[in-house]
């Protein structure tokens, strides 16, 4: 199978949301998470400020994606999703690496996200893009201790920030 990667359009916020919730039931069997929140609508990923690309199969549909936000002047790599029967493929790597280009055209030194430590796909798998642990600067990243907060996401694992330079 091939694929390639293009700009989000507004007629993939429908996919975008059900390539989300597919590869979040992954994450939840994982952690034991049995009160995981739904997917965040595709139409606010792609009306927040920042940038979105997906990954489109041989038919010109939709099994992946990344979100990028502009937030507190710089990137953050707010979500990333892959249809979970297209995993393992690189088609996460190569979407990471498309935002991390993006990103570095628009100026921006460097990209950040938050994730769990000790999930395979998460941690480990961004380690191998680049990116490392950091500590959360400015009012955006902070806030977003106080948002996984209240989600309680802690309780299934430790969360961390990393980092990459562009």
């Amino acid at each position: 199978m091939t694929f390639c990667l293009r700009a989000a359009q507004p007629s993939d916020a429908e996919y975008i949301e059900a390539i989300e919730n597919a590869a979040d039931a992954l994450l939840r069997d994982a952690l034991g998470a049995t009160d995981w929140p739904p997917a965040e609508q595709g139409t606010t990923r792609l009306s927040a400020p920042g940038f979105t690309l997906v990954a489109v199969d041989d038919d010109h549909s939709p099994i992946g994606f990344v979100q990028v936000l502009d937030a507190d002047g710089h990137a953050h790599l707010e979500q990333l999703s892959v249809l979970p029967r297209h995993g393992r493929r690189g088609i996460g790597r190569a979407l990471v690496e498309a935002a991390m280009e993006e990103a570095q055209a628009r100026g921006y030194s460097r990209i950040t996200l938050r994730t769990y430590a000790e999930v395979p796909w998460n941690a480990p798998f961004y380690s191998g893009c680049g990116f490392s642990e950091s500590v959360p600067e400015g009012i955006f990243l902070r806030s977003l201790l106080d948002v996984e907060g209240g989600l309680g996401l802690e309780r299934w694992g430790r969360r961390v920030q990393m980092t990459a330079l562009l």
